[in-house]
């Protein structure tokens, strides 16, 4: 098996730049950038999504790895409840609600599936190996 060396070889992680890239062209293109609270707050859990993994991927090993994992799932569902938001305001149109909406709740899965897989792992080392 191929050992993971980078989170930014982490399909989880991929996943959720896609949606932060989704997110941004929100913001350039739709009402979303002009409602400054929302768009931050968007911004905010979008990012957090990226960022847990990639800090949870540098720590001592699997259970802190997961309590960070946990973090990025969080966030997910919080830019999902966001995403309603913007939604019921008609700063968004219901093909980019769904789209966005489906975006996360695969990524919310594979969150899932990931934190599943790393706590009944043999591997607890800092590095992962990859299926």
């Amino acid at each position: 098996m191929a050992r993971i060396e980078r989170f930014e070889d982490l399909e989880v992680w991929k996943n959720a730049r896609v949606i932060c890239k989704f997110v941004e062209d929100l913001f350039q293109t739709t009402g979303i950038g002009k409602n400054y609270r929302l768009r931050n707050q968007m911004e905010g859990s979008s990012g957090s999504v990226m960022d847990n993994i990639a800090e949870g991927f540098d720590r001592d090993g699997n259970r802190e790895f997961v309590n960070f994992l946990s973090y990025s799932k969080g966030s997910v569902s919080e830019l999902k409840s966001q995403t309603y938001r913007a939604f019921d305001k008609k700063l968004i149109t219901e093909e980019q609600f769904n789209e966005l909406t489906k975006m996360c709740e695969l990524e919310k899965n594979k969150i899932g599936a990931f934190m599943y897989y790393l706590k009944n792992s043999d591997i607890k080392g800092q590095k992962f190996k990859k299926d």
